[in-house]
């Protein structure tokens, strides 16, 4: 069977250093982090003080208050990129086949706001069972970002959510990607969405020593690659792409930013929560998806890394680069994102395989900031080129995005220059 060639046609972003992607992609080729004391609740009883929050975001000039009663927070940063990628792809939804138009959006965790702040005023007035609002279960569940975006489109093609942790995302593209490779879509509005900094999301994370409590110096905390790197910084947002079948793009005239070609999902079956030590996963996952994708290791010009500021998963990713790409990956430009966004869960890589499509687009590969010269890890060999501080003009043709997940799970999607 001859799968049919799938495009990205649009882009849609709100990240913690912008609410648009012209925004997040300038403030990714200028090294600015998103990291600050978090405002969201009083994180003062917490081992840590700060996160990558999304500023600047007023849910009632975005969206009608009747409405607003129905979306956590993480649909609503989920509807307000979809309304952007879909503006960008300038597809007319008023005249396009709904049948054929699917969605399939992802979520780390979910509505854990929406959940956290009802059992507080269930338990807290003495009333009880009587008190749940009817929109609790609809706010917290993890489905509700595509049905949201279906229902606010009318766009009746497959329609679910996936969750994988933090490859949830990834995992959510190669489903789309499927749909309209194998002729049950012509067009996929995919992504993921994610809005866990509040005490369960920040206390959870802290008590597996998952986040970096390095309150002192909360701008530069995420600093993947470096020695003193003590853990993730929390993210929140939502990226979305307009996947669409390559001859429907041509005959409306869409603008093509890339071409997908590959995706591969694989399980380290390990650990709860630490990543391969020798990074097998990884390995199998990166080498999968070049196989599928039909791309040599020579073609590679970029990977935006998982790189998440953890001491392990750091290293092991660094290693399975190493071991697939061989002398070739000191060729690479390789760069961790999550220095400036924090680690957006589930979200995470839907915006960074945003990053890699503009990096092919502009020829140019965002940082990885926040590393200091002397803060170097024995364990990591710095003659590769880990993008240090500064973005790098060079032609991309090939870009890979890696995002690995709590439960042993990884998730590669590649995008080549569309040619």
């Amino acid at each position: 069977m001859k799968f049919r060639r799938v495009v990205i046609t649009g882009l849609g972003a709100v990240t913690p250093i912008g609410n648009d992607v012209p925004t997040y992609w300038n403030n990714l080729l200028n090294g600015v982090g998103g990291s600050a004391p978090i405002t969201l609740f009083d994180s003062s009883a917490f081992k840590t003080h700060f996160a990558c929050e999304v500023k600047g975001f007023n849910p009632e000039e975005e969206f009608d208050r009747k409405e607003l009663k129905k979306y956590d927070r993480y649909v609503q940063f989920a509807l307000k990129a979809t309304r952007e990628a879909i503006a960008d792809s300038a597809l007319d939804v008023e005249t396009v086949d709904s049948d054929r138009v699917g969605v399939v959006f992802a979520t780390g965790v979910g509505g854990i706001t929406s959940m956290e702040n009802e059992m507080e005023a269930v338990l807290s007035d003495g009333k009880g069972l009587q008190r749940f609002s009817p929109f609790y279960i609809t706010r917290m569940i993890a489905d509700m970002a595509s049905g949201h975006i279906s229902m606010k489109y009318n766009f009746r093609g497959p329609n679910f959510g996936v969750v994988s942790a933090c490859a949830s995302s990834t995992h959510a593209m190669g489903v789309a990607l499927d749909q309209i490779r194998l002729g049950r879509a012509d067009i996929m509005i995919t992504g993921g969405a994610e809005a866990a900094i509040n005490r369960s999301g920040i206390g959870g994370f802290n008590s597996m020593h998952a986040l970096s409590t390095r309150n002192d110096e909360y701008a530069t905390a995420s600093r993947p690659f470096s020695k003193s790197r003590d853990g993730f910084v929390m993210g929140e947002g939502a990226g979305s792409l307009v996947f669409e079948e390559l001859e429907h793009a041509l005959k409306r005239g869409a603008k093509i930013y890339a071409e997908v070609k590959g995706v591969a999902a694989t399980a380290d079956a390990y650990h709860l929560t630490a990543t391969h030590p020798e990074g097998l996963g990884a390995l199998s996952v990166m080498k999968n998806a070049l196989k599928e994708a039909e791309i040599s290791i020579d073609e590679v010009d970029y990977i935006n890394a998982h790189g998440t500021s953890t001491p392990n998963g750091d290293v092991s990713e660094l290693k399975a680069i190493q071991t697939l790409f061989g002398d070739r990956a000191k060729d690479i430009n390789i760069s961790s994102t999550k220095s400036m966004t924090g680690h957006l869960l589930g979200a995470t890589g839907a915006i960074e395989a945003i990053a890699a499509i503009l990096a092919i687009r502009d020829g140019v590969v965002p940082p990885t900031i926040n590393h200091g010269e002397d803060d170097c890890d024995p364990e990591i060999d710095y003659s590769l080129n880990l993008t240090f501080n500064k973005c790098q003009k060079r032609s991309v043709r090939v870009a890979i995005s890696n995002t690995f997940g709590f439960g042993g799970h990884n998730a590669t999607i590649i995008f080549k220059r569309y040619e």
